[in-house]
Order: structure tokens, then C-alpha cells, then sequence
């Protein structure tokens, strides 16, 4: 390289050195001169359920109220509350002999405590849920609130309103399937770290007012790992022989139960229905089956799928059962093929 063209390389590896420097000054000032609120609402964040002191729920609740009462179930009992902000919520008072037993201090709780579960149970959002919106924790008090979903359980639907089933058509039911389906695929495979629901069975299903169904409840297992109580029917053979725990293969064995019920409208009897069920799916009777109390459709592929689905996941082992993505894709093309 000559001199001249030496003294032409530093010139302009000086002038692009102090282009550099001037960028980064007028970035500072730039960012230094930004206003604190401004920069942060471009930064997304996951909004954590609120922590709520005792009196703010005992006030919610009128003292827990027994008007207030619209359900009760394995965990606790649920009430519908109203917050100082004027919005309408759902509140689950833990039943006490839970709290206080030693299933309500499991590993889990141990491990993370209450609240930091429900904060993280509380980042799950997706329309086929019931979303976490708070908690309480006080001596012999576990409280979580949720959104209020303002209508009754698939149970319902399904055992106990007998004098007008037209609200539950198949239709419908295969919409709720999907629905169920979707939801638990979100659970098991979109959130980080993945959430097991643990008991899903049609107690846990909330139906709204435009009929989607609406799962709650998950990921509460670790409140009482030990108790049998309303899980009977709903989990598998590798939970009560091998120990094996809450697991997605054992969702997806709760799920075809859920399967079982819509297509049958009987109740699982502690896991009868799977007894009687299979041997119908595998002899094609469909027409013992079925609800009684529905008419029978015309085109019956597509509850002759759904049943196919529901006897792959209660009769095959954890190993052998197909994954709720599996089972979530089929019945988004069934839920599909109604629309046409």
C-alpha cells in the first residue's frame, strides 16, 4: 500500500469510528430522554393472578354468604363474589380438611408455596379455560379466584338436566369435545412449563352462555395428592397400581371418559363405563350406545369417530395411548366438517 493510499485508509476508518460514537451518543440521549412509562408499555408482560388479603374476600363473599353458593366439588366450595372494582368473580374456599391435612402441604407446595403456584397456573390463557385471576392464603384458608363463567357444568348437562336435553344436541356435544380437546392440548403443550390437569372429568367443564365449554380447575392436583376421592373413573390403572401420579397420558384416560359420557349420557361409576363401553365400540353396537334420549342422526361417522377416539384413549396403557395433539386434531376436523 502506498502513502497516499494509506492516508486515505485512516481517514476513513476515523470517520466511520466517529460516526459510531455519534450514533451511540444520540442513542442515549434518545433513550435517557424517553419517558419511563413509554418505554415500558413496548416491553409485553404476563400479567400474575393478584394477591387478595382474607377481608377483602370475606367482603366479596358477604362472609361466604350461603346465597352466595353455586357449586361444590372435590377441592372446595365455589361462590360468586363481587370485588371492590365491581367485577363479578368465581371464589374457591378449599375445603378446611384439606388445608389442614398434610395432602394440602405436598411436594409442590413444599417446594414453591401456594401462591407462586396459582401466579403460575394464573399465565394460562385460552378460550376453552377458566383463567386464574387472584388468590388468598391465610392460616387454614387456600382461596383462588376465577373469572366468573356464568353458567352450569357438562355434568350438568348430562345427569341432571333430563327434562330438556335439546340443550345439549349431538351437536353440541361434539362442540364440547373439541372444545375439551383444544384446551388440554394447551395446557399439556403450549404452556411453559407444561400444566397436567390432574381430574378431568365433566364436574371440571363449565359450559358458557354461548356454549363453549370451558375447562377448570387444572393443575390443582398438588392441593391433595393423596386423596381418591372424586378421581375414581377418571384416572387409569398406572395411577392407583404403579403409583405413577398425574401424568398427560393420564388427562387424555380422563378426557375419553369424558369422550364416554357425551356419547352415552351415563355417569362413569367409579370407571364402570369404560367396562361397559369398550366392547360396544369394538362389536359396533352403537345403537346400545348412545343416549337414549337423543334421536339417533342420520350420518353417524362422525359419533362413530368420536367413539373410536374415546375407546384409543381408555384402552390402550400410558405407552400405547395416543397424545391429546392426536386426539385434539381429529376432533377439529369433526368440529369442522359440522360448519359445511
Amino acid at each position: 500500500m502506498s502513502h497516499g493510499e494509506d492516508i486515505a485508509y485512516n481517514v476513513v476508518m476515523a470517520f466511520l469510528s466517529f460516526s459510531l460514537i455519534a450514533l451511540g451518543v444520540i442513542l442515549f440521549f434518545l433513550y435517557k430522554n424517553k419517558p419511563v412509562d413509554e418505554f415500558q408499555e413496548t416491553i409485553p408482560t404476563k400479567l400474575y393472578a393478584s394477591p387478595y388479603s382474607l377481608m377483602d374476600i370475606d367482603s366479596a363473599t358477604d362472609g361466604f354468604n350461603h346465597r352466595r353458593l353455586i357449586g361444590q366439588g372435590r377441592l372446595g366450595t365455589v361462590y360468586a363474589a363481587v370485588l371492590p372494582s365491581g367485577e363479578l368473580v368465581a371464589v374457591k374456599r378449599i375445603h378446611p380438611r384439606i388445608v389442614l391435612s398434610n395432602a394440602g402441604f405436598g411436594f409442590y407446595q413444599l417446594c414453591f408455596g401456594f401462591s407462586s403456584m396459582l401466579k403460575w397456573l394464573s399465565l394460562a390463557h385460552h378460550p376453552n379455560i377458566v383463567p386464574v385471576l387472584g388468590f388468598s392464603e391465610a392460616p387454614g384458608e387456600r382461596i383462588i379466584l376465577m373469572e366468573f363463567v356464568g353458567m352450569m357444568s357438562l355434568d350438568y348437562y348430562l345427569h341432571q338436566n333430563s327434562d330438556d336435553m335439546s340443550l345439549l344436541d349431538w351437536h353440541r356435544r361434539l362442540r364440547v369435545a373439541a372444545g375439551v380437546a383444544r384446551a388440554v392440548e394447551y395446557l399439556h403443550e403450549v404452556v411453559a412449563p407444561h400444566i397436567v390437569h390432574g381430574c378431568i372429568k365433566p364436574s371440571n367443564v363449565l359450559i358458557d352462555v354461548k356454549f363453549c365449554a370451558r375447562v377448570c380447575d387444572y393443575g390443582l392436583s398438588f392441593l391433595v395428592p393423596q386423596e381418591r376421592r372424586g378421581l375414581e373413573g377418571y384416572v387409569d390403572d398406572e395411577y392407583w397400581v404403579e403409583r405413577r401420579g398425574v401424568s398427560k397420558e393420564c388427562d387424555v384416560f380422563g378426557f375419553g371418559v369424558v369422550l364416554l359420557e357425551l356419547l352415552s349420557g351415563r355417569g362413569s361409576e367409579n370407571g364402570l363405563i369404560v367396562n361397559w363401553a369398550l366392547p360396544l365400540i369394538k362389536e359396533m353396537k352403537f345403537g346400545e350406545l348412545l343416549d337414549p334420549r337423543l334421536v339417533i342422526p342420520s350420518d353417524m361417522k362422525p359419533l362413530v369417530r368420536l367413539a373410536k377416539v374415546a375407546s384409543a384413549c381408555v384402552g390402550n396403557s400410558r405407552r400405547n395411548r395416543p397424545s391429546i395433539v392426536q386426539v385434539a386434531s381429529i376432533l377439529n376436523n369433526l368440529e369442522m366438517d359440522l360448519c359445511f
